[in-house]
């Protein structure tokens, strides 16, 4: 889930699913998600492909993984679109996905700074997935590089080190950050 805004037609676009290999005679396609949200991902949606161009779901199947994309409508024409990156705003991120109580979309809390006590640790510059696990990459506070610490670091984002996450301020507060960056 890194690079999520790399290779976008816009850097106000967010990556949300690749269009996989076809299956059947119809055109339908793997769809392969980038998001956790595939609610989304429904009949008359719409998303922005990497050349710039629209396209809009006739029909989605979650449990197959299966979309058909409308005017596409045999396997040759689907091909074409194999490995296409389907991009949405974060604004109709927003409107199309529900956030439970303290949840948090990860493009919310990049360049959050992260503090642990009274010290800023650094700023949040991506979120990765590994396994089952959500990490912070955090760029070090550059006085704390100035004291030959590592440039970046994760942290696992678990309650045991994340205590406090604030999307609006752009505060994260921690607990045992400045031992994980000592430790890298």
């Amino acid at each position: 889930m890194s690079n999520r805004f790399r290779n976008s037609p816009s850097a106000n676009l967010l990556h949300v699913a690749t269009l996989g290999r076809t299956v059947g005679l119809k055109g339908d396609m793997k769809l392969n998600l980038y998001t956790d949200f595939p609610e989304q991902f429904k009949a008359n949606s719409s998303f922005t492909l990497e050349n710039g161009k629209d396209i809009i779901l006739a029909s989605y199947n979650p449990d197959r993984q299966l979309a058909h994309i409308k005017g596409i409508d045999s396997p040759e024409a689907a091909k074409a679109l194999t490995n296409a990156k389907l991009f949405t705003t974060f604004e109709v991120t927003r409107e199309r996905c529900n956030l439970g109580e303290n949840e948090f979309f990860w493009f919310d809390l990049i360049g959050a700074s992260v503090v642990e006590g009274e010290s800023v640790l650094g700023k949040v510059q991506e979120i990765e997935r590994i396994g089952p696990l959500d990490y912070l990459l955090v760029t070090t506070e550059a006085s704390l590089v100035a004291k030959e610490l590592p440039a970046t670091f994760l942290i696992p984002y678990i309650d045991r080190f994340v205590l406090k996450a604030d999307a609006i301020a752009k505060v994260i507060t921690v607990e045992g950050g400045l031992d994980l960056l000592e430790a890298s």
